[in-house]
């Protein structure tokens, strides 16, 4: 099957579909504050690019793969304090994915994928709770691999393991990649590097981009992106999300 946007089907399309062997990917990001250079829509970007990658990957793995619309709303309070960032609760986040989960359940999908690109504390909290609520209600599976961790992190960028990375190089990259028109170019190549880790910031109890010395919302090297590693990135975000999606069917295809 095509890789398509299930908005663009007709229900008797969906009908026909082998929803037992397709998953639905949910891209997932925020609006918020990405620097000076950076459109506050710069996650949904990212999530609908690594969500496409995936797709393909997963298709070519025997499944089939629907992209949902995405959710542009989340838990952001890193950057609440810069105009346009809209900070929603994670508990809403979370009854989100979970009734989500529900109607993909109760259509006989084979699960929900979520291709995420927002990593507040916050938000990862609340996908996790809903991950592990659908578990327990018996849904379909809710698959959300954390590219912070192992075993994804370390096929990202050296700049992203820096954890230096927010509106820096590794996502100005896919930015460039994907809608170059929107990256502010006079701004960007003129900004200084911030070699800040804002993970590590994390870890040392910071709560906003202001505490961890992202003063304009930006950490990392963007004046070094290039629509070349955006490119490469967005392949191993895909792959990501195929091989976690795989992961959890293994048994299934092995039998």
């Amino acid at each position: 099957m095509a890789i398509r946007d299930m908005a663009d089907l007709t229900w008797e399309e969906v009908r026909d579909l082998d929803r037992a062997r397709t998953v639905l990917i949910l891209p997932l990001g925020a609006i918020e504050a990405h620097g000076p250079h950076l459109p506050l829509g710069s996650d949904i970007l990212i999530a609908q690019a690594m969500a496409r990658a995936g797709a393909s990957r997963i298709e070519a793995q025997g499944f089939g793969a629907l992209i949902l619309p995405p959710l542009p709303y989340t838990a952001a309070m890193f950057g609440a304090g810069f105009p346009g960032t809209i900070s929603i609760q994670g508990s809403t986040v979370t009854a989100l994915i979970l009734d989500l989960a529900r109607e993909v359940t109760r259509h006989g999908f084979a699960a929900l994928a979520i291709a995420n690109a927002h990593l507040d504390p916050a938000h990862l909290d609340a996908i996790a709770e809903a991950e592990r609520r659908a578990r327990d209600e018996g849904l379909v599976p809710v698959i959300c691999p954390d590219v912070s961790r192992k075993p994804w992190a370390p096929r990202l960028t050296e700049e992203f393991k820096s954890g230096a990375c927010h509106a820096g190089r590794y996502e100005s990259s896919i930015v460039l990649a994907v809608r170059a028109d929107l990256v502010r170019e006079g701004i960007r190549k003129g900004l200084p590097p911030n070699p800040a880790s804002l993970s590590k910031a994390i870890r040392g109890g910071a709560r906003t981009f202001e505490e961890a010395d992202g003063t304009r919302a930006y950490f990392g090297w963007p004046a070094e992106a290039t629509a070349e590693e955006g490119k490469e990135t967005i392949d191993a975000l895909g792959g990501i999300l195929a091989d976690a999606v795989t992961e959890v069917f293994s048994p299934e295809r092995g039998a």
